[in-house]
């Protein structure tokens, strides 16, 4: 009892617990609902459909005062007043943590919003400034202690346990290519258990050693002692619970994520065995930022006791007081209040950075900040702390390695991994296993069950997911279930768009076969008129008569114009007016008498027009050659016997070839022809119809002169144009 009094009365004995836990497990994308007490933000567009916590349980324990090897804590024999390593300072400190969370959800509500549900069990103490020389002192007792005068100063110390139902809403709050925040918010109903404080003001103790009877050395002390309870423990030992001592608190949190791959994850073109990406960590740097335990909770039956602690006390004091109350309540005065109190919820902010490295690899940097004043009477804060987590994550496992500076305790090195359902972990394992003086100690456990947000298979990649694919193997559109649609005739044609699907048919007639409607030989796809019989070769349309001169426009040489049958369709016409009709007309575009069938008649002085141009023609001497010398003049004189024959179409002429009788007879019979179808040739040449022509030679046996005289040979050698008649 001695020691136990006098530890109190010091303050040199506390349990400190804050809601620092599951180091390293917080910052795992798949730590579900856990991570909501952390930052409540972080659970929106979650890898998880559902996650339940079925129990999970987290504590530890650290100063700055005793430092110790924690393996030889368990052994038999070990003296932690003796054999632990002591720091002592004027202001030393220790905390432990204790978290229990039991069954818990989170699920996501609709593809931005998620909200999770948590119950917890908390307990969290605070002791500050604690003069650790003073402790290491008297730790033995007054009757071990030699002569000392400390200041104790403003130690501080409270503790405060109570159950937690919370319930938390995170959102996206905004997308745009590559940025990507969300927000979340947890409002929490507080029942509060136990709380409990203790606080020095200005306190100074002093001792004078008894050399004479060592238990009964002096205990001098000074200032003022406040000790604050939910309970009157004084007058009842039994614990009690009250269901009026209750509060409210909230958390609030922000995080943003950098998705510089944002093109990768474009909804539009995601396939529905994509699942929308969400089981896809899609960021590349993470920044988080929240608020948590902000509010406090009211002990309506508490009671306040304020010790003034001048005075002096022995050993033998101390070793006669049946417990604490008794003690103080005997040696020094006090002054009660039952006001009821609230204590405050140990507000915290918690920034957080989280890099993927590559692929599955990241390293996380988070901490946590206390925003509760170290001196507030019944005031409940955390240590500050920065971690360090490089780490391995997948779907369903996750290894950490967190490197953490405590504030109380310095650095620890830790591990911890998630294996499915089960997780388990410490923020300072590793130091503990190698060093000598470890001031903290840390763990957490847990078990949950897990659904995760993943890809849907697609076994066939028909773009129809298995679970709602009834053809799962073989490749078929959305509408049929994923199934091939069926083609009975084999024509190309799925049944659903085949309007003759017993009958194949080609597909632009709807899977039937074409028909011949008119009966024309045609099928109506081929057939321009499929309802009104026609020859093949207009298409299957019958021929139009468009002047109903009863020929058809085929054959209708004037098809605007009704005609004669006979004149091909056109109509009786006279275009040399001559008032013989073109159809009995042999010349109808040169005027003549009907007489001569509309041809002009061939005159006498035509004749001797063309006897007058037939002397101009010259050959060379004993030759049906034209004579070069003379050939402009003969080329004219044809020239002009052409212009006279086209004038008369129907009439025959004979060009007629005569010698002289110089000469072997045969000879001049054969130059004389000769020269006559030379002309005739000539004639053709230049345009004249061959049918209006024929070609003889006489000789010498038709001379129009005497052969006795140069004069009558020369008019003998002659060509002459003779009309036949008509054609």
């Amino acid at each position: 009892m001695k020691k136990t009094l006098l530890i109190l009365f010091l303050f040199t004995c506390t349990l400190t617990v804050n809601a620092q836990s599951y180091i390293g497990y917080f910052q795992d994308n798949y730590a579900g609902v856990q991570s909501v007490l952390f930052n409540p933000a972080s659970i929106a567009d979650s890898r998880f459909k559902t996650d339940i916590n079925l129990f999970s349980i987290s504590g530890s324990v650290q100063n700055d005062l005793y430092g110790v090897k924690l393996s030889d804590v368990y052994k038999d024999g070990y003296d932690f007043d003796t054999q632990s390593k002591v720091s002592p300072s004027n202001a030393n400190n220790a905390v432990i943590n204790f978290d229990i969370m039991g069954p818990s959800f989170m699920f996501n509500i609709a593809p931005k919003h998620t909200i999770a549900v948590f119950t917890r069990a908390r307990s969290v103490s605070n002791l500050r400034n604690i003069n650790g020389n003073l402790v290491d002192q008297v730790k033995d007792g007054l009757d071990k202690a030699s002569n000392f005068n400390f200041n104790a100063g403003n130690a501080n110390g409270s503790s405060n346990s109570w159950g937690e139902l919370g319930i938390s809403y995170a959102a996206v709050l905004y997308q745009k290519d590559q940025h990507f925040l969300k927000g979340g918010i947890t409002a929490k109903y507080l029942q509060g258990g136990t709380n409990g404080y203790i606080q020095g003001n200005n306190i100074n103790l002093s001792y004078v050693e008894n050399t004479t009877n060592p238990e009964n050395g002096t205990l001098n002390s000074q200032g003022q002692l406040t000790i604050g309870t939910s309970q009157d423990w004084e007058t009842n030992k039994d614990y009690e619970f009250d269901a009026n001592s209750r509060g409210f608190g909230f958390d609030f949190g922000l995080v943003y994520e950098w998705r510089p791959d944002y093109d990768k994850y474009d909804l539009s073109k995601a396939k529905p065995a994509d699942n929308n990406f969400r089981d896809l960590n899609k960021y590349k740097v993470r920044f988080g930022l929240s608020v948590t335990d902000i509010g406090s909770i009211n002990y309506k039956d508490a009671k306040q006791d304020t010790y003034n602690v001048n005075g002096s006390i022995t050993q033998e004091m101390i070793d006669n007081a049946d417990d604490f109350y008794d003690f103080l309540n005997e040696h020094y005065t006090k002054v009660s209040t039952s006001k009821g109190l609230k204590t405050n919820l140990p507000t915290a902010l918690h920034p957080d950075v989280d890099w993927n490295i590559h692929n599955k690899f990241y390293l996380n940097l988070n901490g946590d900040i206390n925003m509760v004043s170290s001196g507030k009477l019944n005031g409940n804060g955390i240590a500050n702390r920065v971690s360090l987590s490089p780490r391995y994550e997948s779907r369903w496992f996750s290894f950490y390695l967190p490197v953490t500076w405590m504030e109380y305790s310095g650095t620890q090195v830790g591990s911890g991994l998630r294996v499915g359902t089960f997780f388990v972990g410490s923020g300072s394992i590793l130091s503990n296993l190698v060093s000598k003086e470890s001031k903290a100690a840390d763990f957490y456990l847990g078990l949950k069950i897990p659904v995760y947000e993943k890809k849907f298979k697609d076994t066939d990649e028909d773009g129809v997911i298995d679970k709602e694919d009834s053809c799962r193997k073989v490749a078929g559109p959305a509408e049929n279930n994923g199934c091939p649609w069926p083609d009975t005739d084999a024509d190309g044609v799925f049944d659903k768009d085949d309007a003759c699907a017993a009958v194949a048919g080609p597909k632009e007639n709807k899977g039937c076969p074409w028909k011949d409607t008119d009966g024309d030989t045609l099928l109506d796809n081929v057939d321009a008129c499929p309802a009104v019989a026609g020859p093949v070769e207009n298409k299957g349309c019958p021929w139009p008569d468009t002047d109903g001169d009863s020929v058809l426009d085929k054959d209708d040489a004037c098809p605007d114009v009704a005609g004669l049958v006979e004149n091909k369709g056109c109509p009786d016409l006279d275009a040399d007016k001559d008032g013989v009709s073109d159809k009995e007309d042999d010349c109808p575009l040169i005027a003549g008498p009907a007489e001569n069938k509309g041809c002009p008649k061939v005159t006498k002085a035509t004749l001797e027009q063309l006897k007058v141009e037939a002397k101009s023609i010259f050959f060379v001497t004993g030759k049906a050659t034209l004579n070069d010398a003379k050939k402009g003049v003969t080329s004219g004189r044809l020239d002009a016997i052409k212009e006279i024959l086209k004038n008369y179409p129907n009439a025959k002429f004979a060009i007629n070839g005569h010698t002289d009788n110089v000469g072997n007879a045969k000879a001049n019979q054969k130059l004389s022809e000769a020269r006559a179808k030379a002309v005739m040739d000539l004639l053709i040449e230049k345009g004249v119809n061959p049918a209006n022509l024929t070609s003889q030679g006489f000789g010498s046996s038709k001379p129009v002169k005497s052969n006795k005289t140069a004069s009558g040979r020369a008019e003998n050698r002659r060509t002459e144009i003779v009309y036949l008649g008509n054609l």
